[in-house]
């Protein structure tokens, strides 16, 4: 007991805790508590998204070029948009950008799709060796592209390539052919190995998808007499549009976004055959350190990507009920 109050030390400490459990009770019953709960949410976009994005969009209407600080950082408005305009790399890399994007991630699609589909198939009817080929057909994903790229590289070199040993010695060349150093088939050999080591991303997707579709359909719709391809059109293919408008977007962003094989490969060469927006970026970033200029040219990938984004998904109907 406490003799200068007169009052239990216990009762206190049990009043204390009443009065703040009413009033946690009455901000539970207003809006405000919705929006307390959601602010460490919040706290940690705003550290990891906002903020970054924030700082790069602002540093576009800066100079910053790390080989002049006496120049400073002074606010330039929309004179590194203007330029880009009038800049021809930047709109060769444009039109290599939307080939790269829509080209690499439609034939990754329709590579990830046939191998999901055959191996669905074939661990349905219990082959031999179908669990070993699910495996070993993600070792192109998760090899390192920079491992990956070197390896090519040397597999269709013009001296010592096997893969042009092969097609010269089946007839489809007559001579031995510097895919990467010649424009007019640089860009569809980078194409190539981008396909090979990015399509089991789709596979990994699809075979799940698949695998999660109750086989009681597809024996009701052969009971009706519907075929494969009706099966496909009419079962598989509307289980599988959710994750196929998501791998698409997702893969479409790493297309854009990710210029590691064309940088080991061909360094946006010959002459400008294979530059795109990422690579001509990282290039002004970190060979000409001109961090305002490559930070306008990421502002314009981004505007690409969400506006990409925003009507692919629209035109898919997922979104609809």
């Amino acid at each position: 007991m406490d003799p200068r109050k007169g009052v239990f030390a216990g009762d206190s400490n049990t009043s204390i805790l009443v009065r703040a459990g009413s009033r946690i009770a009455l901000i539970s019953e207003t809006h405000s508590w919705a929006y307390l709960l959601l602010l460490p949410s919040f706290l940690l976009v705003l550290a990891v998204l906002i903020y970054p994005v924030g700082s790069g969009i602002l540093l576009s209407f800066r100079e910053m070029r790390l080989t002049r600080p006496d120049l400073g950082t002074p606010f330039i408005g929309l004179r590194h948009y203007r330029e880009l305009w009038s800049d021809p790399v930047f709109h060769i890399s444009l039109v290599n950008t939307t080939i790269w994007a829509l080209v690499g991630t439609t034939a990754q699609f329709v590579c990830g799709l046939i191998s999901a589909l055959a191996l669905n198939r074939g661990l349905h009817r219990l082959l031999p060796g179908m669990r070993l080929a699910r495996v070993l057909i993600l070792l192109p994903w998760v090899m390192p592209s920079v491992v990956a790229g070197h390896m090519w590289a040397l597999m269709l070199d013009s001296r010592l390539g096997v893969i042009n040993d092969m097609l010269v010695r089946v007839g489809l060349l007559d001579r031995y052919m510097a895919f990467f150093a010649d424009p007019q088939t640089a860009l569809p050999a980078v194409l190539v190995v981008s396909t090979w080591g990015a399509f089991p991303f789709f596979t990994l997707f699809y075979l799940a998808a698949l695998q999660g579709i109750p086989d009681d359909l597809y024996e009701a719709a052969g009971v009706d007499g519907a075929g494969l391809w009706l099966q496909f059109r009419h079962i598989t293919w509307p289980m599988l549009v959710p994750i196929v408008v998501a791998t698409i977007v997702l893969r479409m962003i790493g297309m854009v976004n990710a210029p590691d094989l064309l940088l080991v490969l061909t360094g946006g060469g010959p002459g400008h055959a294979t530059q795109v927006l990422s690579l001509f970026a990282f290039q002004k970033a970190y060979a000409e350190f001109d961090f305002g200029y490559a930070a306008a040219v990421s502002v314009v990938m981004m505007l690409m990507l969400m506006a990409f984004t925003v009507v692919y998904v629209r035109i898919s109907g997922v979104t609809k009920e």
